[in-house]
């Protein structure tokens, strides 16, 4: 699995974190963006970048962990595109809940309510990392449908 990570200013302190415990624990991760702090910066333009590495990637699972203040302008902006399954999530039950049903491929993070919680954002990226997509027809369907969109 590839996982493309990402944040604006807002994310930035939690995205160097994470990236760091993404590598130390093996996952293959790459970190798009920002490279310095710049508070100036504009959460889009790194949500795309991230988005089109995950729909351009040969990888058979490629993911994205997209960071801003409050996760959900990421979450809009990676939602624009066919094929992204963008979910903004705060606790580990909805972290297994939106692999498990709705096979999301995008985790937007609210640094604001993360950043100075290690023990809660680390549970949900190992549990959004580690939770299978159930694939019942339901859920394909309805994955389908999204896409037709």
């Amino acid at each position: 699995m590839k996982i493309y990570i990402a944040s604006d200013h807002m994310g930035f302190h939690l995205k160097e974190k994470m990236f760091a415990y993404l590598a130390k624990r093996g996952y293959d991760a790459e970190d798009i963006g920002d490279q310095v702090l710049d508070p100036n910066d504009d959460f889009p333009q790194f949500a795309q970048k991230a988005v089109l590495q995950v729909i351009g990637s040969t990888d058979p699972d490629p993911r994205a962990i997209l960071i801003c203040g409050g996760g959900q302008g990421m979450a809009m902006a990676a939602n624009r595109f066919r094929g992204i399954r963008a979910s903004v999530i705060w606790d580990a039950f909805e972290a297994k809940m939106t692999r498990n049903d709705n096979d999301s491929n995008v985790l937007c993070l609210p640094a604001r309510v993360l950043e100075d919680n290690d023990m809660a954002w680390e549970g949900i990226v190992e549990t959004w990392l580690s939770t299978p997509y159930a694939a019942a027809a339901r859920y394909k369907r309805r994955n389908a449908q999204i896409d037709e969109f």
